[in-house]
């Protein structure tokens, strides 16, 4: 049974990265979710591109409710999501990895909740530790066998997006103890702790956000520095799948004992 989904932007699924895949169309109560699964070694993997094939999703329009879903239907326990970020700090660089610990959500027009009230019932799910730490361990062992440049802990600010920040928002998540700035962590990671399911954000620092240094960001900036480290993000991630335990002894799921939760 395939336990572990890869949910990444544009380009960081390389069919070629796997063996015997094969595409499933998951019906789910939110819509329909496209899946990769093949094998990698001894590993079965499933991916989503987040955006769409075409990246035609815009990160506010993203259904991550079906996505999340969808993995949950698979039988998935572990999800490895990638984010293009930018970084409020000179210790983290364009070029770096950071696995985010925390984040803060500045988000407006989302679905970010299974439980609507009604039938759904209503449940206040525990986010003290958002991202899963024996899947940021997994990572940061992969990391430092390939020898890339891998931070443990930085919190992640979540935007609505698709515009980018001025620079007085900036200063003000800088202000507020952020260290990166992207648009896509939230709600996927809280979706998945409602589901019960291990959850890691490898935040790949394209840029330093706005004001930061002088200059203007653009789009094609950004997507030109996320495509030069692809192949380690890539790498990271398939790295750690021998790494990632098969019973684990965190908290993530311990959602799922209480009362009136999805199973």
């Amino acid at each position: 049974m395939v336990r572990t989904a890869v949910i990444g932007g544009t380009g960081v699924y390389d069919p070629r990265l796997l063996d015997d895949v094969k595409e499933i169309m998951q019906d789910t109560p939110y819509g329909k979710v496209q899946i990769s699964i093949g094998r990698y070694q001894e590993c079965e993997v499933a991916f989503i591109p987040r955006h769409g094939i075409q990246h035609s999703i815009p990160p506010h329009l993203i259904n991550y409710r079906a996505n999340i879903m969808a993995l949950k239907m698979l039988g998935i326990k572990n999800i490895l999501a990638t984010a293009a970020v930018g970084s409020l700090h000179f210790e983290f660089k364009p070029g770096q990895y950071v696995l985010a610990d925390q984040f803060m959500d500045f988000t407006k027009n989302r679905h970010n909740t299974f439980y609507l009230g009604g039938e759904e019932g209503v449940v206040h799910c525990d986010m003290t530790v958002p991202y899963c730490p024996e899947l940021r361990q997994a990572l940061l062992k992969a990391g430092e066998e390939k020898g890339l440049s891998v931070h443990n802990g930085g919190t992640y600010v979540c935007t609505e997006g698709p515009r980018f920040e001025t620079a007085a928002e900036i200063m003000m998540f800088k202000q507020l103890g952020g260290h990166l700035v992207g648009m896509t962590s939230v709600p996927e990671v809280c979706l998945a702790r409602e589901l019960g399911l291990c959850y890691a954000n490898i935040s790949i620092v394209t840029n330093f956000a706005a004001g930061v240094t002088p200059g203007i960001l653009t789009h094609s900036e950004v997507l030109d520095l996320m495509q030069q480290n692809i192949e380690g993000a890539r790498c990271l991630i398939m790295s750690s799948l021998k790494y990632l335990p098969e019973y684990k002894e965190c908290d993530c799921a311990r959602i799922l004992s209480e009362p009136g939760v999805i199973k």
